[in-house]
């Protein structure tokens, strides 16, 4: 620590040791069947599962999910020299001229500039018809300084997610997170969300992951209602900081698209007493984002948010949250900390550890309810 200096304020107050074999490298099944660690007010836990999630929400509650698809992103590809390269489509590229430009990662890129043609090769497992047009080439057209990345032209109708999604179903796979070894047959239905409908992400939105449909009609019979936002997750969610200062932190902009139901939603939750409550962290940042755009006002509104929540930020929608247990020095566990502290949540990642709960991805859940968060001056 330095002296002198809030340790919210530094990356190493955020870095813990997490056994290799705690990284889960299955989903539960069934899905609802994950462990789920409820935070208690003051110092409290209990163990349970995220079918208990019932027994958390009220009738007249509302639970916001992120409906975005995850794009089967990643690619092969290979040069003209004959030498094999792997892509991952991480964004459409709106700085370039070209409409359908993309912007990727590219392995290795170090020889790869503008002026190559990368030629695309079908996976063996992918599905779907083999494509009867030549086979594809995808000019590089730019370098992005700021990512490494590399800025390709695809297919002319590949303008957005929905469009792209339609190749990439017959080339690409699902971009797994690479700490998770191997891939399975059901890793495409199991790295979504039942309720995906927005094709846009590189990463599943990994909290929703846990709800089911049996768990979903549950709360729905219950009387809590479900709304929507969609935040297509990008790689830059996951990625460790590294800037020890954190009073000076920016972080990478995501496109966020909130509709006028979901504003609706919420003023209807508030007004007949009920909690907004997000599942994942990709949820908080859309709804705390689009608010702090407009003056802490929730309103419709399709565009780039860039915000930082870190401790000693004032939440104004997000009442509670269902997460899941996330990498060292990430924004994520910043963001997780603004809820309930910086040194409750290390004590619980401590005792998650302990107990041989499942870390990231694939892994178990934590539930901090509105009892539970810290109360802002």
């Amino acid at each position: 620590m330095v002296p002198g200096v809030d340790p919210d304020l530094l990356l190493s107050s955020y870095d813990y040791f997490l056994p290799q074999e705690r990284i889960a490298q299955q989903p539960a099944e069934p899905r609802h069947s994950a462990r789920m660690l409820v935070v208690e007010p003051g110092s409290g836990v209990r163990h349970g599962t995220v079918w208990d999630l019932s027994a958390e929400l009220r009738p007249g509650d509302l639970l916001v999910v992120n409906d975005t698809r995850v794009l089967k992103a990643r690619l092969r590809a290979r040069r003209a020299s004959g030498g094999a390269v792997e892509l991952l489509v991480l964004e459409r590229w709106t700085a370039a001229k070209g409409a359908s430009d993309w912007l990727c990662l590219v392995r290795p890129a170090k020889r790869v500039r503008p002026g190559e043609v990368l030629w695309l090769e079908r996976e063996e497992q992918a599905q779907g018809p083999l494509p009867e047009q030549a086979p594809v080439g995808l000019p590089v057209v730019a370098v992005d300084e700021a990512s490494g990345g590399r800025v390709l032209r695809f297919p002319e109708a590949c303008v957005d997610g929905a469009a792209i999604e339609q190749l990439l179903e017959v080339y690409g796979e699902m971009p797994l997170p690479p700490y998770i070894q191997g891939h399975r047959p059901e890793d495409g239905q199991r790295y979504q969300t039942r309720f995906a409908r927005r094709p846009g992400a590189v990463a599943a939105p990994t909290a929703g992951l846990h709800l089911s449909d049996a768990l979903l009609e549950a709360l729905k019979r219950q009387g809590v209602e479900l709304a929507t936002v969609t935040l297509h997750v990008g790689l830059g969610t996951f990625r460790p900081l590294e800037q020890e200062d954190l009073s000076t932190l920016e972080l990478h902009r995501e496109w966020v698209e909130l509709g006028p139901r979901l504003v609706e939603a919420v003023e209807a939750c508030r007004q007949r007493g009920g909690r907004v409550l997000a599942v994942g962290t990709t949820t908080v940042r859309s709804l705390e984002g689009v608010a702090a755009l407009h003056g802490g006002r929730l309103q419709p509104y399709a565009g780039p948010v860039q915000l930082v929540i870190q401790p000693g930020f004032r939440f104004v929608v997000v009442q509670g949250l269902l997460t899941n247990f996330h990498l060292p020095k990430s924004s994520l566990l910043l963001l997780v900390s603004a809820l309930i502290g910086r040194e409750r949540l290390l004590a619980l990642y401590a005792l998650a550890i302990e107990e041989q709960y499942r870390f990231y991805s694939y892994g178990d859940a934590l539930w901090i309810g509105p009892e539970a968060v810290v109360k802002g001056d």
